[in-house]
């Protein structure tokens, strides 16, 4: 149980945001120009994608994006999938009350049509969960999405500083 909660401690920290970081340890927010490249499935517009660096044998790492549904109906990203991951997750973070609870959404996300949903720090977000190696500032990380209507497609995630809260400059 030790081991779950410290577990759970790390993620939270690894995934809050820097405004929240910044409170808890002091480390800086390295903010850069969001990725110009957008990735089209079905009606939905995916754009900015990004992760964060780790620490070395860290066990869990994040996924963020924003996805614009340019449609008329609404669709769901229903499950989330990378190599360097036992496993993904759609996960929401919120505060209640002094406390961060992060969960994992079991029926996914809704993505209304019409309407852009963000996937960030401190927010809603992949939740990549053993990690098989560390997430190095500068790499991409391939992560396969599928929708429940627009279907299935994979984006690049820019690795951007370990307190990034947008895409690292230069990386599309």
């Amino acid at each position: 149980m030790t081991r779950r909660l410290s577990t759970l401690a790390l993620a939270a920290m690894l995934l809050a945001s820097p405004a929240t970081l910044a409170f808890a340890q002091d480390a800086h927010s390295h903010t850069a120009a969001p990725a110009g490249d957008v990735v089209t499935v079905g009606s939905l517009e995916i754009s900015g994608a990004f992760t964060r660096a780790t620490l070395p044998n860290a066990p869990v790492g994040g996924g963020f994006f924003t996805i614009h549904n340019t449609g008329s109906e609404d669709d769901r990203l229903v499950s989330a999938s990378t190599p360097i991951a036992k496993a993904t997750q759609i996960h929401e973070m919120a505060m209640e009350g002094d406390v961060m609870k992060m969960r994992e959404l079991d029926d996914g996300l809704i993505i209304p049509a019409g309407e852009t949903v963000v996937l960030k720090p401190g927010g809603k977000h992949l939740m990549m969960m053993g990690l098989t190696g560390t997430i190095t500032e500068g790499e991409t990380v391939p992560v396969t999405l599928t929708f429940e209507k627009a279907g299935e497609v994979t984006l690049d995630l820019a690795a951007a500083g370990t307190a990034a809260d947008a895409p690292a400059a230069g990386h599309h």
